[in-house]
């Protein structure tokens, strides 16, 4: 598109080149820039490039050097983030006028939006009678919609993501290519006559059925289950109100107590049920719509039992908004059988999953499941990334750049994998435990997607020390120079990498979480490291305990009970409650393993420390269905107001040997507050309490040794808000500088951002 202007005398006009880097292709980022220019009375052109956008100018000298690039950053189009503006002179063209130039297809590293919520603006056409796209259930613009889940390749243009099946009618062609419309160069654009439609199926024959929206909602009024496709893939469908639906659902999943996330129509159905900070309500509000994790204000059975908080989202797709114009809220979770990545096409399964499916023609280049976030002290803390933060970028420091690429694979469970290249990270959407086939298929998957998304050659990759995760063989197999880094090193330097801190002094890393593979082949989880970015030292760790069947002592919590309680009375187990319902014999059994050492390996782990008092407090049940329940039911019962912490021990360092934090007199005074009828409230935060002024004193510890002030706090069991609060507040006030996750998980889902992190001081170092 060009625009003519009268050419001007050369006297007092220059040229210049600009390259802009950050979140410039699909966003309308072109004709902002078309448009300013025509403001300011400039000649030249822009088009997208291998490594962002380009732009040429000419005009008035004084326009052109200063006044053009100060303007650039002002204004920008609600999706567009400018990383790095480079400007430099260029020759005069002497060409009238302003053009938005095609795109050239060379290759390079751009970054793509995450997808987003529908805009303002689209949400009212959509429910204005006599619009075009008046309830139209794929109505976007360069504002809002799709776009890494149907993106297949960059530069980004129509031709390289799903859409390109679509041919555009007349008058999606004139806005599409109208540099004034806010759909110019919308790739995902459509319409009625021309974009993709929605069918209604009958799950069990397949056929075709009346209506789509209209007959979905009545199925879902009359209690059955539905398949609705979206951006990422299914969810599946209920009534949250409907008991035999909402217990259909969950047999179906395989899910007895997880909990289930809802889709409210707006805020005020929010608020009915659950309690919403200003925080809260900007994340629930915002552009990335998110699942936020709210307090309850009021229960809704089966949704999320004996958990204290619920979680909650609003709609995010035209489709969804038209959903819940008829229903206040719909349980919607993630359609996957148990442990399996959410289903993105039909011929994965889901119609055995559901009575009906409300499905569309416009493929799913690249699945995703919703982001779930917490707000703690007024900040976000991540359960899962995904969907509306995937795939921005990370920027490194300076001090650490290469010019080499990297890829770190992560570790097993809630694995990503992280690309970095040319100053940035892009990190994965959550994918999943990698223990499950089809986990797996879905990390293969996803890693070829960003390689060829990003255009990326590794020349190196890292991995997890454990030898026997799948990501560990996978980077052998790779034919790259291969790093291995120890599990809460990496943990320690995810946060460090986020918030670009390069330490003077070396950081105390506190990583607590359920397992990770320990430097010395052991399992570790409860770890309190002085690290950098390329080496650390074991400071402290927890009291090693046996783990009474391997991995089933994670899905028992009753055996870790028993091997703690075993530890602190000597051998001599008490009488609690919890434990009658164990029976003598199972008791015996798991008591012999633990003293033996048979199947039972040594561990650290905070996370097993918490399935233990959460069991003992009669607060968790006898098996667990998924990680961390224990700790999330004894988190719930923790009472809000109580104040008191039970004692801990801790030995002195020695040459080459950690401190050793001893539990034994917490889980004595635990144990007589249970068998007196202190209630799991004030067990449960005494019990956390413990542990913030245990982080606190280590910390101390190593600033009067080492003089180190600042702290990295990471790992699993740092979702607990509790005690994430708890430990950060009190840090603070002691004057230390406190580093923790806010775009990423504390979880393993964050182990491949600090296995970039050390990959690069390795690069750095020397290292191959």
């Amino acid at each position: 598109m060009k625009t003519a202007s009268p050419i001007r005398p050369a006297r007092g006009r220059s040229a210049a080149r600009l390259t802009v880097f950050g979140v410039v292709q699909g966003v309308g980022f072109r004709p902002y820039v078309y448009r300013l220019a025509r403001g300011l009375g400039l000649d030249g052109w822009v088009e997208n490039a291998g490594s962002g956008v380009e732009i040429h100018v000419e005009g008035p000298s004084r326009i052109v050097r200063s006044g053009f690039p100060a303007a650039l950053r002002d204004g920008l189009p609600p999706l567009a983030v400018i990383e790095k503006l480079d400007v430099r002179p260029a020759p005069l063209e002497g060409r009238p006028g302003f053009e938005i130039r095609q795109t050239r297809d060379h290759t390079g590293f751009v970054f793509i939006s995450p997808d987003i919520a529908t805009c303002p603006d689209c949400a009212k056409e959509i429910e204005t009678p006599g619009e075009r796209r008046y309830r139209y259930a794929f109505t976007n613009c360069t504002n809002c919609g799709p776009r890494y889940t149907i993106v297949n390749g960059l530069p980004y243009d129509r031709s390289r993501t799903t859409m390109a099946g679509f041919t555009m009618c007349p008058d999606c062609r004139r806005e599409y290519e109208d540099p004034l419309d806010r759909r110019h160069h919308a790739q995902p654009i459509a319409c009625p006559v021309c974009g993709p439609r929605l069918t209604l199926l009958d799950a069990r024959s397949g056929r075709k059925l009346r209506g789509d929206i209209p007959e979905a909602v009545a199925l879902i009024r009359a209690g059955q289950v539905l398949a609705v496709k979206g951006l990422g893939g299914f969810h599946l469908v209920c009534d949250p109100f409907n008991a035999a639906a909402v217990t259909r659902l969950r047999r179906t999943k395989a899910r007895r107590t997880k909990p289930l996330a809802l889709m409210a129509r707006d805020l005020a159905a929010v608020r009915r049920f659950a309690v919403v900070s200003p925080a809260e309500r900007e994340l629930l509000l915002s552009p990335r719509r998110p699942i936020v994790l709210l307090k309850k204000k009021k229960d809704i059975p089966l949704i999320a039992p004996g958990l204290d908080e619920i979680g909650f989202m609003l709609p995010y797709t035209p489709l969804h908004r038209l959903l819940l114009e008829r229903l206040e809220l719909i349980v919607a979770t993630s359609s996957n059988a148990k442990d399996a990545p959410i289903i993105k096409e039909e011929r994965e399964g889901v119609r055995g999953l559901c009575r009906a499916v409300l499905t569309h023609d416009r493929p799913i280049a690249m699945r995703a499941d919703d982001s779930v976030v917490k707000v703690v002290a007024g900040r976000p803390l991540f359960v899962r990334r995904a969907r509306g933060y995937v795939p921005y970028p990370q920027s490194v420091p300076e001090a650490l750049r290469s010019d080499r690429v990297l890829v770190a694979l992560g570790g097993e469970l809630k694995d990503t994998i992280s690309l970095y290249k040319n100053g940035y990270v892009v990190t994965s959407q959550f994918l999943g435990d990698l223990d499950d086939y089809r986990n797996f298929g879905y990390f293969e998957e996803t890693l070829a997607h960003l390689l060829k998304l990003f255009d990326a050659r590794p020349e190196a990759v890292v991995s997890d020390l454990h030898p026997d995760f799948r990501t560990t063989r996978y980077a052998s197999r790779m034919g790259l120079p291969h790093f291995r880094v120890q599990h809460h090193h990496a943990h320690v330097l995810a946060p460090l990498l986020e918030h670009g801190h390069l330490p003077r002094r070396r950081v105390l890393g506190v990583a607590l979480d359920g397992y990770g593979y320990g430097a010395d082949g052991t399992a570790w989880g409860g770890e309190f490291l002085l690290a950098d970015y390329r080496d650390f030292e074991r400071l402290a760790r927890f009291e090693p305990v046996p783990l009474p069947g391997g991995d089933l002592a994670a899905r028992e919590p009753w055996r870790m009970a028993l091997a703690w309680l075993d530890k602190a009375f000597g051998g001599t187990i008490p009488d609690l409650a919890a434990l009658r319902r164990i029976g003598r014999s199972r008791r015996a059994t798991v008591l012999q393993m633990s003293r033996s050492g048979f199947r039972s390996p040594l561990t650290s782990s905070c996370g097993r420390l918490f399935d233990a008092v959460s069991f003992i407090a009669g607060a968790a049940p006898e098996r667990l269905e998924f990680e961390a329940e224990a700790a999330m039911r004894f988190e719930a019962a923790a009472d809000r107001a109580y104040r008191g912490r039970y004692p801990i021990e801790m030995t002195e360092a020695g040459p080459g040997r950690p401190a050793e934090i001893s539990f034994a007199p917490l889980l004595r005074a635990l144990v007589r507050d249970v068998q007196e009828g202190v209630s799991v409230g004030v067990v449960s935060a005494k019990f956390h309490d413990a542990l913030a002024v245990l982080i606190v004193r280590v910390a101390e510890a190593a600033r009067r040794v080492h003089g180190t002030e600042d702290v990295s706090l990471a790992g699993g069991v740092f979702l607990n808000r509790r005690l994430l609060e708890s430990a950060e507040r009190k840090l603070e006030a002691k004057g230390f500088r406190v580093f923790r996750p806010l775009a990423y998980s504390p979880n393993d889902e964050s182990l491949s951002v600090g296995q970039i992190a050390w990959g690069l001081a390795k690069l750095r170092s020397g290292g191959a």
